[in-house]
């Protein structure tokens, strides 16, 4: 009879009801009616007030970064975050974005598809929610020093493997960044300061550095080649008889050996092993004819 009245079917009663039974069924049915008027009027503020939206978009980002493996992580989508952001749409390198300033997530991600969380990069649980475990890399370009130095010890604690870029407003800090453990410190007044300086010396060459780009939209690409797909773990090949130039019409301007050392404009007959990486030159065309031989290896 219970499910009778909440379910307001209304069938007859199974036996007749005392009158305490009566005053009983009497609650019975308006708090039914209560609670059914209040989750009603709850789904439509939802609804109206774009809650229930928000929670399904939350939802869904929490899905994505679930499925997320070798992405990049970016702490702080000020400035710096934005262009590194930037970067890595235009290389289609996935990466998840953490910031805890509600102004700059909702005029720069909530109305994006660009997955991120809120919340504060220097705690672990947050970076573990943003797949810090599975990531490859992560880029920290928080406002202060010591939060950086702080994202870069639980960064390298919670995964060794990590390729860590962090940002830095001075020397001193650039020196304490890679001595816990980042790899690479860029310090933006810096970068800035040398490129005006090279303005002025050489304007030619940083114009013509302008038009070489990592991206695919660019006249001109420059692609980091790796060759364990081209080359046998045990074999050494010189470089000639991977035929690069012939195929596919890029110029290798470069290579890294399996020791870190850079070589600029190798000979063709160096010996290359499958640890080796190349740095080449070539329009998009040129470039996807390499990446495609690359897969296809």
């Amino acid at each position: 009879m219970t499910v009778i009245t909440i379910s307001t079917v209304g069938f007859a009663e199974v036996k007749r009801l005392s009158s305490g039974g009566q005053v009983f069924t009497i609650f019975l049915i308006i708090g039914s009616f209560g609670i059914f008027a209040y989750i009603l009027s709850s789904l439509t503020q939802a609804i109206l007030s774009g809650d229930l939206n928000l929670f399904y978009k939350l939802y869904r980002i929490v899905n994505t970064i679930d499925k997320l493996e070798g992405h990049t992580i970016i702490c702080g989508f000020g400035r710096n975050g934005r262009r590194a952001a930037h970067k890595l749409e235009a290389y289609k390198k996935s990466f998840v974005v953490i910031e805890n300033d509600q102004s700059i997530i909702e005029k720069y991600l909530e109305n994006k598809d660009i997955p991120y969380i809120v919340g504060d990069a220097t705690d672990d649980e947050v970076l573990k929610s943003a797949g810090i475990l599975k990531a490859d890399s992560i880029i920290t370009t928080l406002a202060k020093d010591a939060d950086n130095v702080y994202v870069v010890i639980s960064a390298r604690t919670l995964n060794k493997k990590l390729t860590i870029i962090s940002r830095a407003s001075n020397e001193s800090a650039e020196s304490k960044l890679k001595a816990i453990g980042a790899s690479s410190v860029v310090l933006p007044e810096g970068v800035g300061g040398a490129h005006m300086a090279t303005l002025t010396v050489s304007p030619n060459i940083v114009e013509f550095l302008d038009h070489i780009s990592v991206e695919g939209s660019s006249a001109i690409n420059l692609e980091e080649v790796e060759l364990h797909n081209l080359i046998n773990e045990a074999s050494v090949s010189k470089l000639h008889e991977l035929e690069i130039r012939t195929k596919t019409g890029c110029t290798v301007i470069g290579l890294k050996t399996a020791d870190g050392e850079y070589i600029i404009n190798p000979s063709s007959d160096i010996e290359l092993s499958s640890q080796t990486k190349l740095f080449v030159l070539g329009k998009p065309e040129e470039i996807k004819k390499l990446a495609a031989i690359i897969s296809e290896s």
